[in-house]
């Protein structure tokens, strides 16, 4: 089908709508009965990619915020104009699994590129950084806490912990975290070991834990993305609320990033970049902006072929002082998929710099082609494009 514009739905403006308008659970290898086999996902994708405006392609490439709770019109607006296609629960939220349920299903009815749903994420690790919480939620321990579990029984309870986010209307879940924290920092490491955000002090421990959550997850129906690559673990600043966080120890064969590696030999679809800057590895850019970090070690010494998704570039303080069409812009150009930004305001800078570059110059244009289609195919891969 040709992916035209479409009119946000009334549902929109009457605060609610059910759960059944927005098909989030329909996978590409399966069909209702009668109405024709599905076709594979990477051509279902290829095809509603080619089918796309350049302007819905562009939307793709970003995920913006909206507040758990209670969106506001303008940000539920911006998912719509801009044809986004993401969108991460803000500000945390203990209403519960149904008024999720109904913020997703808000979300999704403002998405105006028809037939393919928006990814609707949230950051769903356990303990201090559980941001979905309330009836229907259960309480989830810290990754140190699920680290001595057994790598199976923690797989199991990710199942159930995803089931609870598929049943909120919620498909992504930016987690697991695959940062290495040394014991000797503990927490000392303000992203991750203060906020017991890691699951063991070695990168064995991590990569054993952290792809059995990642397993649950897909489990689960839902697709897991894991971060901050290449590794927040022995930083001391958090790049949430710090300029200039310095790795001055990571190199680009560093054995800690093996937890990055088994999740990628296991197929995980999403990977975050840290906003940290590597100074062994390229001592002149953040990792966010750094093509050695994003192009050369990610895809090609790691040989990751699903989408590479920023760490916040809306209102972190890491990026604070690039102006946010340049944050979007030299994201995408060293080799990003997609483009966070938690504050919606930011977006229709982020998206029109990136238009008009598109616009101009015929291999950036190509390479917002390829992204979008990458995007497509994951979504396709987690079941929800409509491929009959």
């Amino acid at each position: 089908m040709l992916k035209k514009p479409t009119v946000r739905a009334s549902a929109v403006a009457a605060g609610i709508v059910t759960l059944a308008a927005v098909p989030l659970a329909l996978t590409a290898e399966a069909s209702p009965p009668g109405e024709g086999a599905a076709a594979p996902a990477s051509s279902c994708a290829e095809r509603e990619s080619a089918e796309m405006s350049l302007e819905q392609q562009v939307g793709q490439l970003f995920i913006s915020g909206v507040d758990a709770d209670a969106p506001t019109q303008a940000e539920l607006d911006v998912i719509g104009d801009l044809h986004l296609g993401g969108v991460i629960l803000t500000n945390g939220s203990s209403a519960g699994v149904e008024v999720t349920r109904q913020v997703s299903d808000r979300a999704q009815a403002a998405a105006t590129t028809t037939g393919v749903p928006l990814w609707v994420s949230a950051d769903q690790e356990g303990g201090k950084v559980q941001h979905l919480k309330g009836p229907g939620f259960d309480s989830m321990p810290t990754a140190v806490e699920q680290g001595k579990l057994d790598p199976a029984e923690l797989r199991a309870r990710a199942k159930g912990w995803g089931g609870q986010l598929s049943a909120a209307g919620v498909n992504l879940d930016l987690a697991p975290v695959l940062d290495t924290v040394p014991e000797e920092l503990g927490s000392d490491n303000k992203p991750i070991g203060f906020l017991e955000r890691n699951y063991g002090s070695t990168p064995e421990a991590v990569a054993a834990h952290g792809t059995a959550f990642q397993a649950g997850m897909t489990d689960a129906g839902v697709a897991p993305a894991v971060k901050h690559f290449s590794g927040l673990g022995r930083v001391l600043g958090n790049t949430d609320d710090s300029k200039d966080v310095k790795d001055d120890v990571t190199t680009r064969d560093d054995a800690y990033l093996q937890p990055f590696r088994s999740a990628i030999s296991q197929g995980v679809p999403m990977v975050m970049i840290s906003s940290a800057r590597y100074t062994k590895i390229d001592p002149d850019e953040m990792a966010t902006f750094s093509s050695t970090v994003l192009t050369g070690m990610l895809r090609d010494d790691l040989g990751f072929t699903g989408v590479i998704v920023s760490d916040d570039l809306g209102a972190a303080a890491a990026v604070e002082d690039v102006p946010p069409g340049e944050r979007a812009l030299r994201f995408l150009t060293a080799g990003g998929t997609v483009a966070l930004s938690v504050d919606a305001s930011k977006l229709p800078e982020m998206v029109g710099a990136v238009l008009q570059r598109a616009r101009a110059d015929a291999e950036f244009r190509a390479r917002v082609e390829a992204d979008a289609e990458r995007v497509l195919k994951a979504k396709g891969k987690a079941g929800l494009l409509d491929c009959r």
